[in-house]
């Protein structure tokens, strides 16, 4: 994983503007929303020194997703979040699950985070399971007010305690 660049646009339309891959979204994203989200991302490097990182494939350099950390607004305050959201031609390969436990453990371990989760569309049942697979449980659930609708999430989670580093 790195950081992303403006040379990693035309990598990321083809996960943000794939109708399958942002279903949860409630749609694919316009070049504009493509530059923003990447724009996004960049300032967060500069804030905090993490975001999403785009996840490149070792055998080609190839960028096939992106997965990282990031703040994000939860009941009125901010939780970290392990996020991710991949090229669907490397969906259910296990990528997805790797770059998030590399994720947690960078949480803990380099930011001494007390507490790690993944915010999670009810209807993303392949997120879910990733998060699962990441040692989250289902913590509680609320309802976000994105693109005009409501949206259902669940908030798994995983404490400083619970984790075992490899």
């Amino acid at each position: 994983m790195r950081e992303m660049n403006q040379a990693d646009f035309h990598s990321l339309c083809e996960i943000l503007q794939d109708e399958d891959t942002m279903y949860a979204y409630e749609g694919a994203f316009s070049d504009d929303e493509v530059w923003e989200w990447l724009y996004r991302q960049i300032s967060r490097y500069q804030k905090w020194q993490f975001g999403l990182w785009a996840v490149i494939l070792k055998e080609t350099d190839q960028m096939i997703g992106q997965c990282g950390l990031t703040m994000q607004p939860w009941k009125g305050t901010e939780v970290l979040e392990i996020g991710y959201l991949f090229n669907r031609a490397y969906w259910h390969r296990g990528y997805a699950a790797e770059a998030a436990k590399a994720c947690k453990k960078y949480a803990f371990e380099t930011l001494m985070a007390d507490e790690v989760c993944s915010i999670i569309r009810d209807t993303n049942i392949a997120s879910q399971h990733v998060a699962v697979r990441n040692g989250m449980t289902a913590a509680d659930a609320w309802t976000k007010h994105y693109r005009g609708i409501d949206m259902p999430h669940h908030r798994y989670a995983i404490r400083r305690s619970q984790f075992q580093p490899v």
